[in-house]
């Protein structure tokens, strides 16, 4: 279903990203992503030096040494990955589903607006 990811076919190239263009990358993450204001140290250390990996059909992924953080399809916005969203899972907001709509989006259907539950909101 899913093809492996072969990092010596799948890799084109990686460079070190220069302090500049991390700092552009945290103040993109930070406007995408508000939530993510309170973690962006521990995620993006300033002392640590992070790859931008590019891969076949125009995929950038940003890492550490050894774990990517971000990816990005062409222009795209930043994607956190899923170890990074389980990590700090308060990353992104949260969407709560109807009793009756769990087993439907468990097995892997779509979620559409007149399923999701808004009572749980408080109106701001």
């Amino acid at each position: 279903m899913f093809k492996k990811f072969e990092s010596k076919e799948s890799i084109v190239g990686s460079n070190q990203m220069k302090n500049s263009v991390q700092r552009s990358i945290r103040s993109k993450l930070i406007t995408t992503y508000p939530n993510i204001e309170e973690y962006i140290n521990d995620i993006l250390p300033k002392k640590v030096s992070l790859k931008v990996v590019k891969c076949h059909d125009h995929i950038e992924l940003i890492s550490t040494d050894t774990e990517p953080l971000f990816f990005k399809k062409r222009d795209g916005p930043y994607y956190p990955t899923l170890r990074l969203l389980h990590m700090y899972p308060n990353m992104l907001p949260r969407v709560q589903v109807d009793k009756g709509a769990i087993k439907f989006v468990l097995s892997g259907a779509h979620i559409m607006c007149p399923g999701v539950d808004q009572s749980w909101c408080q109106p701001s």
